[in-house]
């Protein structure tokens, strides 16, 4: 079960080197490797920790975006604070790489204890929820990931948890067997889910307060490129900044990500400042476009392009032309290409937005009156 406890305000530290250890002992210790002063580079926050957990938060005034978000978590966390209670059951849910779990962190930096941190799949069987919750100290954060995978054991047994702060339990079998009553000390839950609709009214009604986060946007993206930069010890200009964020498909992941790529090619190529050049020749070895877009995408579109006439096109149909999978498509590629308005979902089937070919510098050949008379009564292509 991978629990993850974490104490506030603190980035988890590497392993301290045991006395003797290191490059200057064993053989080769008095041949130091010669490095060049341009690529000598001083440990940054990355090195001495996690790289995801360095470049994170710790406090609500740090977070940067979800702006009503972080409004009604200040009035409950100052709520909580008179009234020296734990906070709410809270329940975020939205697409993967928006800080749901970052935000359970900050939450309990905020409230000055401890963050436990799971996942429903590491949930199996009922000890496991029942050694969790009995582990948890007063004022706890318990986060778990993925709530909507939750088994329904492990769900039962959250019901009295999270409404009474107690277990029930059942010992024995048969005639045997008599109930026990557990108190738990008054813990918060943080659920957090990808896919809301997948939990049930019951575990939902559970949570008092339950709120989506939402993509970020450019200008938000750009000052969390630039703080990550700043963390990593990058020189970035606000026009590589800004070039980065227009990359990473609205989400501070990504945007991580692609800094940390962008910052290889620099490292290499003995560049001394970031700016959009830099930030283009770097992603372009990766074939990211401009607007974030990369082979898989461009696959897609010009397969629905060029080879079924922008649509209308099946699911099925495009799965097996693209030789992936029917649900890697709808979760994956489809999500952001329907957000920036190059794909429509109609009850035909996918079809391709005139903005794709732009994009592409492609024509779009149902412009053409003929195209349009043969498109009427056509069925759609797939089904």
């Amino acid at each position: 079960m991978a629990i993850v406890p974490s104490r506030s305000g603190k980035t988890p530290q590497g392993p301290s080197r045991p006395s003797g250890a290191g490059p200057s002992s064993g053989a080769g210790a008095n041949h130091p490797v010669p490095q060049s002063p341009q690529r000598q580079v001083e440990a940054t926050v990355e090195e001495k920790g996690h790289a995801d957990e360095a470049l994170r938060p710790h406090r609500l005034g740090d977070y940067i975006g979800q702006t009503d978000l972080k409004q009604v978590l200040h009035i409950a966390l100052e709520a909580a604070r008179c009234r020296q209670e734990p906070l709410d059951h809270l329940l975020l849910y939205g697409p993967p790489g928006l800080g749901k779990t970052t935000m359970a962190m900050v939450l309990a930096a905020e409230l000055t204890t401890r963050c436990r941190i799971t996942s429903a799949p590491a949930l199996e069987r009922p000890r496991d929820i029942i050694g969790l919750l009995m582990s948890l100290e007063q004022g706890d954060v318990l986060f778990i990931d993925e709530i909507h995978r939750l088994p329904s054991m492990a769900e039962e047994l959250l019901y009295p948890a999270m409404e009474d702060f107690r277990l029930d339990l059942a010992i024995g079998k048969g005639t045997t067997a008599r109930s026990r009553t557990i108190d738990l000390p008054r813990f918060t839950l943080v659920g957090a889910t990808t896919k809301a609709g997948s939990i049930s009214s019951p575990l939902r009604d559970r949570f008092g307060m339950v709120h989506r986060l939402d993509f970020y946007n450019p200008r938000e993206l750009q000052a969390i490129v630039e703080r990550s930069a700043k963390l990593l010890q990058m020189g970035v200009q606000p026009s590589g900044a800004q070039a980065i964020a227009s990359r990473c498909r609205g989400t501070p992941r990504i945007a991580n990500r692609l800094l940390r790529r962008v910052r290889d090619y620099a490292l290499v190529k003995v560049f001394p400042s970031i700016d959009e050049q830099v930030v283009a020749q770097a992603l372009a070895m990766h074939r990211i476009d401009p607007l974030g877009l990369d082979p898989s995408d461009h696959r897609l579109l010009r397969t629905m392009a060029q080879q079924f006439e922008g649509g209308p096109v099946g699911l099925t149909t495009l799965a097996a032309v693209l030789g992936e999978d029917p649900d890697t498509i709808e979760t994956v590629l489809e999500p952001y290409l329907l957000q920036i308005g190059f794909l429509q979902r109609t009850p035909r089937g996918r079809r391709l937005a005139p903005p794709a070919y732009d994009h592409l510098g492609l024509i779009d050949l149902r412009l053409s009156p003929a195209m349009d008379q043969r498109l009427d009564g056509q069925l759609p292509i797939g089904f």
